[in-house]
C-alpha cells in the first residue's frame, strides 16, 4: 500500500471520527438555536426592554466566544454561522460578551433610541431635552449597579459651575439608589450645595430584594468610598457599604420625600415639589429607576392585606398556602425562598407557557425544586379572584380553586414616564429628536 493511500485513509478516518461528528453536532445546535430564535420572535422576547447585544453581522466570525462568556445563558446563539440574539429578555448588560469578542463585532447598547418611546433622549453627559435636567440609572435604559454608579458620577462631574441665581441649591438629586447616591457623593466631593431626595430609605431597587439575595456587580468605584471588587454581594452587605459611604461623606440626604412635580423657574433653574417640601435648584438629576409603582392585576379581592407586591423576608412565612404571580426573576426567587420554609405549599401562576426571562442560576435552582415537587407551576394561567382563604386561577378551561393565605404579585411596575413627559423630557419614537452636544 502506497504512502499516499495510507495518508488518504488516515485523513478519511480522522474526518469520519472527529470532524464529521463535530460538524453534525454544530448543525444540530444551530438548528435548535434557529427554532429557539423563531419561538423568541413569536413571543416578543428577542429584544429586551432595556439594553441588549448589538451584533455586526459583517464583522462576526461565528467563533462563539460571546456565547461562552455570557453568564446568563440562552441570550445568544449561533444561527447560520453568525451570533444572534435568542432570548434578549435575559440580557442584563454585563458586557462580558463584548469583552470576549476577538473582532469587536459586538457591543451592548440600547439600539436606535430615536425609535424607542421608552428611552429618554440624552446627551453623552446624560442631560435631557430640558437643559439642566439630567437622567441617570435604569430610567435611562441601562441596568447594572456599575452603570448606575458610573452615570451618576459622570453626570455630576460634567456639570458647569452654577451661575448666580436665587436658587436654594446648586443641585437636587431625586432618588437614592446607586445612581442617585453616586451623584450626591460626587456633588459632595465637588463642594456643591446639593441635596438627595427619596421617598424611602437609601438603596433604591436593592431595598426590594429578598433577604440574602445575591446582587451581581462588576468592579467599580463608589465616589468618596472606594472600589467594589467582588463579583457578587449579598443585599445586606451592599446596603451596608452604601450606608458607610453616606456616613463617611456626610451625604445630605432627605427621606420621606415623594416627588410630585418639577417645573422651570422664570429666573432660571427648577422648582421641585415633593409631598412635604418645595425646593429650588439650578440643576436636577433624576435617578428614579424604572420600577415605578407596582402593576396591579385588576381582579376582585386584590385590595386585601394578604396581597403583597414584594417579599422582604421569606422566613416570616411558615405553614402557609402561598401563590406567587409572575415569571421573572423576582417571582421565581420569592417562590424558591418561600418554598424553603417549613410547612409551606407554593404555587407559581404565570401567564406564559414557560419561564424565559429568568437568570441561568435561578433557572437551574428552580427546575431542581420543581422536579422534587417543592413548587407547583400553573403556566398559561390568570388570576380570576382572590378570596379571604382561596384563590381562583384560570388555566384554559380549568379553574383551580386553591387554598390560600397570601398572594405575592410580581407583575412588574408602571415606570414614571408620565411624570417625565409632563416635565418636558423627550423620548424616542414620536418625540422630537434632540441633538446631543458634548
Amino acid at each position: 500500500m502506497s504512502e499516499s493511500v495510507v495518508i488518504w485513509m488516515g485523513t478519511a478516518l480522522f474526518v469520519t471520527l472527529v470532524v464529521l461528528p463535530y460538524a453534525l453536532q454544530s448543525i444540530r445546535k444551530q438548528r435548535t438555536n434557529l427554532v429557539n430564535k423563531r419561538e423568541a420572535v413569536s413571543l416578543g422576547i428577542d429584544k429586551p426592554k432595556a439594553q441588549y447585544p448589538l451584533i455586526d453581522d459583517v464583522a462576526c466570525i461565528g467563533c462563539g466566544s460571546c456565547i461562552r462568556a455570557c453568564p446568563e445563558g440562552g441570550v445568544l446563539g449561533l444561527v447560520g454561522g453568525k451570533a444572534t440574539i435568542i432570548n434578549g429578555y435575559r440580557c442584563v448588560g454585563h458586557g462580558l460578551c463584548a469583552e470576549a469578542c476577538p473582532v469587536e463585532a459586538l457591543k451592548v447598547g440600547l439600539g436606535d433610541l430615536k425609535s424607542r418611546p421608552d428611552i429618554p433622549i440624552l446627551t453623552p453627559t446624560f442631560e435631557s431635552s430640558v437643559p439642566g435636567l439630567f437622567v441617570v440609572g435604569e430610567l435611562g435604559g441601562l441596568a447594572l449597579i456599575k452603570n448606575a454608579i458610573q452615570q451618576g458620577t459622570t453626570c455630576v462631574q460634567s456639570l458647569p459651575e452654577a451661575p448666580e441665581n436665587d436658587c436654594e441649591f446648586d443641585l437636587v438629586v431625586i432618588g437614592a439608589g446607586p445612581a442617585g447616591m453616586s451623584a450626591g457623593l460626587t456633588a459632595s466631593q465637588r463642594g456643591l450645595n446639593y441635596v438627595v431626595l427619596d421617598q424611602q430609605e437609601p438603596g433604591g431597587t436593592i431595598l426590594q430584594y429578598p433577604r440574602k439575595k445575591l446582587v451581581l456587580t462588576q468592579p467599580v468605584e463608589i465616589p468618596g468610598y472606594g472600589m467594589l471588587r467582588k463579583s457578587e454581594y449579598e443585599k445586606e452587605e451592599l446596603l451596608s457599604i452604601w450606608q458607610s459611604a453616606i456616613t463617611k461623606n456626610q451625604l445630605n440626604l432627605r427621606t420621606g420625600q415623594q416627588l410630585i412635580g418639577i417645573t422651570t423657574k422664570g429666573s432660571g433653574g427648577f422648582v421641585i415639589q415633593t409631598a412635604t417640601d418645595v425646593l429650588t435648584s439650578t440643576y436636577v438629576v433624576l435617578a428614579l429607576g424604572r420600577r415605578g409603582t407596582p402593576r396591579k392585576l385588576g381582579v376582585p379581592g386584590e385590595d386585601q392585606s394578604k396581597v403583597m407586591y414584594q417579599l422582604m423576608d421569606a422566613v416570616h412565612y411558615k405553614s402557609n398556602h402561598l401563590l406567587v404571580v409572575g415569571g421573572g426573576d423576582s417571582a421565581v426567587e420569592a417562590a424558591m425562598g418561600l418554598a424553603k420554609q417549613p410547612g409551606n405549599t407554593v404555587t407559581i401562576s404565570y401567564r406564559k407557557s414557560k419561564f424565559f426571562r429568568i437568570k441561568k442560576r435561578n433557572e437551574e435552582r428552580l427546575f431542581d425544586m420543581l422536579e422534587k415537587g417543592e413548587i407547583e407551576t400553573l403556566f398559561d394561567s390568570d388570576i380570576r379572584e382572590i378570596g379571604p382563604d382561596f384563590v381562583d386561577v384560570v388555566q384554559g378551561e380549568t379553574v383551580h380553586h386553591l387554598p390560600n393565605d397570601y398572594v405575592f404579585v410580581f407583575a412588574g411596575g408602571v415606570p414614571p414616564f408620565k411624570l417625565l413627559h409632563d416635565i418636558g423630557i423627550a423620548f424616542g419614537g414620536k418625540s422630537r429628536e434632540m441633538v446631543a452636544t458634548t
